[in-house]
């Protein structure tokens, strides 16, 4: 394993330390040892910037599974390593925000800093693996960990349900991205993501692709919140503010920002891949701009902000795919798109991250995030009030903030789609620069709100639960450097574009890339006077009219019905589930163990047998079948007599005896046929199963002699019938046609040499089939330690019951 993926999985390492560190160094904020693993993880990876400026990627496998294609093979190349640093760059900033944030003395911060390592570890495992089934592995692990940390406050109703809305959604793209994982390994016969994008020829008029496609964009849709998915996000805010800042600026609602990106060659020849991307991102972006307007919540305004930022940052890889459609880089319009994604992406941390700490700074030293009961705080809270210009004016595209630079290439992403001569986007392409404007001016008006609604106007000390004063200078350190970092690249922007931008961009677009030619991407303020520049017009002179009159015109939010809301849908689904659960329950649920087997059993004898005829499975071939003789015949009849009586006992003596008969006549089957070994030990088996069962039914009360009603019995005969038909045909089918060679001559020929051992079906048992013998033995352990302990039970409250009596 090498140092790279030490340093991946160190995170997980770490998380075992830190129950240790917060029972044992009380004194010292468990945060401060946790934050030296992303801050050491981030300086590592500021190493690669100098090779994927080159063009080089660092390839690293560990053998996993290779029998089923699974490795985990480490990738890094310009995509990667943007990822890699945002998560722990990012993650090093919120670490530190925590440690003032959340009390030693009050906060479970063992808990806390787990579930942020495991977080932390997962998406570094997302970003960098490139075998598919790694890829989701660690996908998944980001969705339980994520739910981990929305519900840290567990002890809160609201916590309780943002975490279990989050896992839901999550969890369920994360079942369809495994779907189309699946179905990419079925047309490529590879999970490499490289190899796939190596080999796309293989995809071409492949009919599971479009299934593909949609799989893994609900995959990505969900984890990013794009509408109608986007409902987890706003009651995510329940997590403390680290949580929220780490989790929707920088990491996981990033994820699937990452996976369109980073699978965007493979599908961007469907139009379905331009067009769902695109349409759904650009109706993200306006449903999340609009929603945010009417937000009361600081962290409600910023919740809906991320969905609409995030379908911003969607409907350019949306865009930006259709460059991917000319080979050539002169003239490729299109290219502008996918650079202002990754421009975006890496604005939208800046700004987003250091307007979740303001959120949270206001609510610590407040005691409220509500924008009604704020106002005025610019003269008390300076340095706060500062950061939040910048994060605010940043995000809503005002200059010279890198938000600014990133909105202006977004617009010309969408107005360039107008010249677009594909997939019949003349006849509705005039939508998406529409809808992008519209939504821009929502964006300005929230912003605006977030700003002006908390630090001017007046101070209303008597709605405050605290008497408010500036944040100690340890909290505000991480909003500091990341409102610096807007400004920085918004005034030299272009100290991103050969270091992190064009090699994200080459791993976007590798077929431009290999043609030999160069990026070139100029980022600047001034491009003369362009459709973009009165689009931003517009968008401050309208957006500042609706921002002065928002109180005239907001009653409109109050026209829509909450029948109709998504969260109305998803919390009667969840009362649906819940009531047809508690119906199956009591239907079928009876608490009898023989009504359990009958509905498992004519289950698996209608699927069985209905598979076995419907593949034209079965075949009858009695060619080499050896001839039966009087013995066999003689001990088949003595098997099914024991059986028979076995059912029909009166007694459970009888029925035991006659149980034992039945395993007592197996044995000498296993004689007949030259196997001493194995009789030998059903002769044990079948003397230790019978000695146990004359144990246990001595403590039962007798078979009760009533009789039930007919029907009952003869379901049962029907059932068992069934259930032995099924059986036998399998059994005649199995012998009778072999799809693949008996696997008993490897076992021959390798039991002594592998394992040393010359009785084959000891080896087999102990070596071939270790755990499994194990893990029967484990189970056997179990049973018979339930068994004890039930006896032991039923023998104490006797003796109770006895003294009682006395």
């Amino acid at each position: 394993m090498s140092l790279l993926h030490l340093l991946v999985l160190s995170p997980f390492l770490f998380a075992i330390l830190v129950p240790f560190l917060y029972r044992y160094v009380r004194k010292v904020h468990t945060g401060w040892f946790v934050l030296i693993l992303p801050l050491a993880l981030f300086i590592y990876f500021l190493q690669f910037i100098k090779l994927t400026s080159s063009g080089e990627e660092v390839v690293r496998t560990f053998k996993w599974i290779p029998s089923l294609d699974i490795n985990f093979t480490l990738h890094v190349d310009g995509l990667g390593l943007l990822f890699a640093l945002l998560i722990t760059g990012i993650g090093s900033l919120v670490t530190l925000y925590s440690i003032y944030y959340l009390s030693k003395d009050k906060e479970a911060l063992h808990n806390f800093y787990v579930y942020l390592l495991l977080f932390m570890g997962a998406m570094l495992g997302v970003v960098l693996s490139d075998n598919l089934i790694v890829l989701y592995t660690f996908w998944e692990i980001t969705s339980l960990s994520s739910f981990l940390l929305i519900g840290y406050w567990y002890k809160r109703e609201k916590s309780q349900y943002g975490a279990q809305k989050s896992m839901l959604i999550t969890v369920f793209g994360g079942l369809a991205l495994l779907g189309g994982i699946i179905l990419l390994y079925m047309m490529t016969g590879t999970f490499s993501i490289r190899e796939i994008i190596a080999n796309l020829d293989l995809l071409k008029g492949e009919a599971l692709l479009l299934p593909a496609l949609i799989l893994v964009l609900l995959g990505a849709f969900t984890k990013s919140a794009q509408f109608p998915f986007h409902i987890w996000l706003p009651d995510a805010m329940e997590a403390p503010t680290p949580v929220s800042a780490y989790l929707h600026s920088a990491t996981m609602v990033k994820a699937g920002i990452y996976l369109v990106a980073r699978l965007s060659p493979v599908f961007s020849d469907h139009a379905a891949w331009f067009i769902l991307i695109s349409t759904f991102g650009i109706f993200t972006l306006f449903w999340g701009s609009f929603s945010a307007v009417k937000q009361t919540d600081l962290k409600g305004i910023l919740a809906f902000s991320t969905v609409s930022q995030l379908g911003m940052i969607m409907s350019l890889l949306g865009v930006g795919s259709a460059s991917l459609h000319y080979d050539y880089l002169e003239n490729n319009i299109f290219i502008v798109a996918v650079t202002a994604a990754i421009f975006h992406l890496i604005n939208h941390a800046t700004f987003k991250g250091s307007l979740f700490m303001v959120a949270g700074i206001v609510d610590h030293e407040t005691g409220t995030r509500d924008i009604r009961k704020l106002g005025g705080l610019m003269g008390i809270m300076p340095v706060t009030f500062t950061i939040a210009l910048i994060g605010s004016f940043s995000m809503a595209g005002i200059p010279p903030f890198n938000g600014f630079l990133s909105k202006e290439m977004f617009l010309t992403g969408m107005v360039n789609v107008l010249k677009m001569d594909i997939y019949h986007i003349e006849t509705w392409g005039i939508l998406l620069p529409v809808i992008a404007w519209i939504a821009s001016v929502f964006t300005f008006v929230y912003s605006m709100i977030l700003f002006f609604r908390t630090f001017t106007g007046k101070l209303q000390l008597e709605k405050l639960e605290k008497k408010p004063h500036e944040a100690p200078v340890g909290m505000l350190i991480s909003p500091v450097i990341l409102a610096s970092l807007a400004v920085i690249f918004g005034f030299f922007p272009n100290i991103l574009s050969s270091t992190l931008i064009i090699p994200a961009i080459k791993s976007i677009l590798p077929t431009i890339a290999q043609s030999g030619r160069e990026f070139d991407v100029e980022i600047k303020h001034w491009h003369g006077f362009t459709p973009e520049l009165f689009m931003t017009i517009g968008i401050i002179a309208i957006g500042t009219i609706l921002f002065l009159t928002v109180r005239k015109w907001s009653f409109i939010y109050e026209r829509f019905p909450q029948k109709l809301a998504l969260n109305h849908f998803y919390d009667q689904g969840l009362v649906g589930t819940e009531r047809g659960s508690a119906w199956i329950m009591k239907s079928f649920m009876s608490g009898h163990i023989r009504d359990y087997l009958v509905y498992i059993f004519v289950f698996l004898s209608i699927i069985s047998l209905s598979s076995l005829f419907v593949t034209n499975a079965f075949h009858l071939d009695v060619t080499n079948v050896a001839p039966i003789g009087v013995y066999e015949i003689i001990l088949s009849l003595l098997a099914v007599g024991g059986a028979v009586v076995t059912v029909l006992a009166r007694t459970r003596m009888v029925a035991i005896i006659a149980a034992g008969v039945v395993g007592y006549t197996i044995s000498l089957f296993f004689v007949i046929f030259r196997a001493p070994d194995l009789a030998l030990t059903q002769l044990v088996v079948e003397t230790i199963s019978v000695a146990l069962f004359l144990l246990c039914f001595f403590h039962l009360p007798e078979i009760t002699k009533k009789q039930k009603r007919l029907r009952f019995r003869l379901l049962n005969l029907l059932v068992s019938i069934g259930v032995g038909f099924v059986v036998t045909m399998f059994g005649i089918a199995s012998h009778s046609e072999k799809l693949f060679p008996s696997i008993s001559k490897y076992f021959v020929e390798e039991s002594y040499k592998e394992a040393g051992g010359k009785n084959i079906v000891n080896v087999i048992l102990v070596d071939f089939r270790g755990f499994d013998t194990l893990f029967e033995i484990t189970v056997l352990g179990i049973a018979a330690f339930g068994i004890f302990a039930i006896v032991k039970l039923r023998l104490t409250k006797r003796s109770e019951r006895e003294h009682e009596g006395k």
